[in-house]
């Protein structure tokens, strides 16, 4: 498995603020919970800015930060109302190159760039491994599929963040756990 082979992590992993009960108990509408690919990621590195540019969220315990339930839930809100103005507007290049305007409402944000692009899910899609396919949207403005799980989409990204950052020694910094105010 992809995660806990090759990433290197800049000191150690943050995870005293993660909702492990969530991350094992959340179902999404066919029943199922978070792909193994995800859950492996978050069980073994927690918060942090995977690649220089991803930030992947965990679900937290309550009064924390920068966790799956609300940072997932709002960015997903704002995807679809981006796409179903695009859709109104005829838009089409908005589900370019790999997607079409069916596959918006099953769309999920599990990770945001700090450029403005999603990593997302489509989670009508579910593969014999229970992984769901992962697509880039950058800005919101396109739906590019990057594989059929995050172990296949992983060193996409970590191929792409080395085009704009050059190789880096770290593949994971840590972050803090922020609490709420």
């Amino acid at each position: 498995m992809f995660w806990s082979s090759s990433l290197r992590v800049q000191g150690s992993p943050t995870l005293s603020h993660l909702d492990l009960e969530l991350l094992d108990s959340f179902r999404f509408p066919d029943g199922a919970g978070f792909p193994e690919s995800y859950r492996s990621f978050v069980r073994s590195l927690g918060w942090g800015r995977l690649f220089g540019l991803w930030l992947v969220y965990p679900p937290v315990l309550e009064g924390y930060a920068d966790g799956w339930q609300a940072r997932s839930r709002i960015l997903t809100e704002r995807l679809r109302e981006a796409y179903i103005d695009g859709r109104a507007e005829e838009f089409d290049w908005m589900v370019e190159p790999d997607g079409d305007w069916s596959l918006v409402d099953s769309l999920q944000v599990f990770a945001f760039s700090e450029n403005g692009d999603v990593l997302l899910w489509d989670t009508a899609t579910r593969d014999e491994h229970g992984e769901f396919p992962v697509y880039c949207s950058q800005r919101m403005n396109s739906l590019r599929l990057l594989g059929p799980s995050l172990d296949v989409a992983a060193p996409v990204l970590r191929a792409e963040a080395a085009e704009l950052f050059s190789k880096n020694e770290f593949d994971l910094e840590p972050l803090d756990a922020q609490r709420l105010s």
